[in-house]
This record gives C-alpha cells, sequence and structure tokens, in this order.
C-alpha cells in the first residue's frame, strides 16, 4: 500500500479519527525530539571542562574565604570544650 492510498484512507475516516491520528503522531514526534535533546544535553554536560572553567572564572578558594571570616569565641563554648 503506498502513502497516497493510505492518505486517502485516513482522509475518509471520520473527523474524531483523524484527530487521534494527528495528535498520536505529534505526541511520538515531541516524545522522539525531547528524548534526543534530553540526550545531547547529557553529552554536553560529561565533555563540558569543569576545571578550566573554574580557572577561567578565578573564584577564590572557599577555605581562604572561611579563614578570613572573624570567629566569635565566648568564654562558656570554650569552658565546655575542655
Amino acid at each position: 500500500m503506498t502513502f497516497s492510498e493510505r492518505l486517502k484512507i485516513i482522509q475518509n475516516l471520520p473527523l474524531v479519527k483523524r484527530k487521534i491520528i494527528f495528535w498520536s503522531i505529534i505526541i511520538i514526534l515531541g516524545l522522539i525530539i525531547c528524548s534526543l535533546y534530553v540526550i545531547d544535553i547529557r553529552n554536553k554536560i560529561k565533555t563540558f571542562p569543569m576545571e578550566e572553567s573554574l580557572e577561567r572564572l578565578n573564584l577564590p578558594n572557599l577555605k581562604e574565604g572561611l579563614e578570613e571570616i572573624p570567629k566569635f569565641e565566648t568564654k562558656e563554648i570554650d569552658e565546655l570544650k575542655k
């Protein structure tokens, strides 16, 4: 059966059945496109050069930042530690 014959059969169906066929095809194609998009994003994340990007950002190290924060000490806390 050729494509044009199938198309004529579909054209002769009632409107409700044609809409069901149409939306089924749209949903299937949408799922295929979305799955390909997710696979592509996953591959891009895996190959993303994280170390090089962090070096280019020149972010200060967290340890250095924590050492610079003033520490609050009280006698009560110091006594509890002993």
